[in-house]
């Protein structure tokens, strides 16, 4: 554990996808999306484990909030380290929202091409997860 300029206590923080790190340094405060709700991190928070969902991690670090759209994963949280390892994480100042409305259309027609029977190939699981992923981009985006 260490100590901020303003002796607020910190933790090691690792944001992760499958394409490497996101976010790796010191943190004040963490607040992820957990499946039951979000979740707030201190420095010497209690071990935990838990599953991620779809939503906004906003890390502060050296007093300013940052803001990431992540997908679903996992998070754990060890002593006075945290990682969440997620399956994409955009920072919210280098959304492409036009390009995120794009995905959550494509994402919305393929799940009514697999509703009608007409795409009997694809995930329906994975699918929605592109739309809320995409929606989320939007919504972080928004609040940037």
């Amino acid at each position: 554990m260490a100590a901020s300029e303003n002796g607020t206590k910190t933790f090691d923080l690792s944001l992760v996808t499958p394409e490497g790190a996101v976010y790796e340094g010191e943190a004040q405060m963490l607040i992820v999306p957990g499946a039951a709700g979000e979740i707030g991190v201190l420095a010497r928070h209690a071990p935990l484990v838990a599953m991620l969902q779809a939503g906004e991690i906003r890390v502060k670090a050296g007093g300013e909030w940052q803001s990431f759209a992540a997908g679903p994963g996992y998070f754990k949280v060890q002593q006075d380290r945290a990682i969440a390892l997620v399956d994409d994480a955009v920072k919210a100042e280098e959304i492409d929202v036009e390009e995120a409305r794009r995905e959550a259309e494509e994402a919305r027609q393929r799940l009514e091409r697999i509703d009608s029977g007409e795409d009997e190939d694809s995930d329906r699981w994975h699918v929605e997860q592109r739309l809320r992923h995409a929606e989320n981009k939007i919504a972080v985006a928004g609040k940037g």
